[in-house]
């Protein structure tokens, strides 16, 4: 495969919006910091969106180690 081939197949790779960056915003205060009541109110709902952002990292990671190897080859 190309690194044309590459470049086209990642530019039409979707936009990942993580639920961890929204929930953090959330979870801030006027002064941007991380207010307790809040977070007490969507503690399970920061918990899957963690794993979510695991998964996520895990994929891309993969998905880094594949461009290399191909790179390679």
């Amino acid at each position: 495969m190309e690194s044309e081939d590459v470049i086209r197949i990642l530019k039409d790779v979707p936009e990942c919006r993580l639920r961890l960056i929204q929930l953090a915003n959330e979870v801030t205060g006027d002064d941007g910091a991380i207010d307790r009541l809040k977070v007490g109110y969507c503690v399970k709902e920061l918990e899957e969106a963690t794993k979510e952002a695991e998964a996520y990292v895990k994929a891309t990671r993969e998905a880094v180690q594949c461009l290399i190897r191909m790179a390679r080859s």
